[in-house]
């Protein structure tokens, strides 16, 4: 394969026909690599809002809510999945295996979290800066009320890194949070 594009000196994997849109990636710099996975992580994101309120619009807000619900039960699983293959780490790795885990989402890459009071049974995780939360705040909106989707796609992320984990919602809109945090959930490490 003759790829002019692969100028970084990385080629694709012997023997692997890439698309041309993939075999491109070969040729750019880290910095324009960064640049693109954060693009795709904000592109994702849009079209989830998209979806949401063509959902609500159409047929209301409760309908979209369910919607989200099961869209995210499904997605999460499979963001998860997707991130230990990649990882190569394998299900039942505890709360080390979470917490890391956690850092590779699509939304790692748009908000700003962190994990705190991390141990090997617990550790308590903070949406310290939400990207969907900030829009509705600079547009004068309430905070949307993201509890019972969020209870869904972090119980169905942590059982999937590992079926022992318990999670715990500590607050999430529309519950009131402090300031410093727009959601925050406590992961449990069950005896096994």
């Amino acid at each position: 394969m003759s790829d002019t594009c692969c100028t970084a000196g990385l080629m694709p994997p012997q023997g692997v026909h890439l698309d041309e849109g993939v075999r491109l990636l070969y040729g750019l710099s880290k910095d324009q690599l960064v640049d693109i996975i954060v693009d795709s992580a904000k592109n994702w994101l849009a079209h989830d809002g998209l979806w949401f309120q063509a959902i609500e619009t159409t047929h209301g807000m409760e309908a979209a809510m369910d919607a989200d619900r099961e869209a995210w039960r499904r997605f999460t699983v499979i963001e998860a999945q997707r991130i230990m293959a990649r990882l190569g780490i394998e299900p039942g790795g505890g709360i080390p295996a979470l917490v890391e885990c956690l850092k590779h989402r699509l939304y790692a890459r748009l908000n700003l979290q962190q994990s705190v009071e991390v141990s090997a049974t617990r550790a308590l995780f903070q949406m310290v800066e939400c990207r969907v939360q900030v829009a509705r705040k600079r547009k004068g909106l309430p905070d949307f009320p993201c509890k019972s989707v969020g209870i869904v796609e972090y119980a169905e992320f942590a059982r999937t890194v590992d079926p022992r984990i318990e999670t715990r919602c500590v607050a999430c809109p529309p519950d009131p949070h402090p300031d410093y945090f727009w959601c925050a959930w406590e992961f449990t490490l069950r005896d096994a």
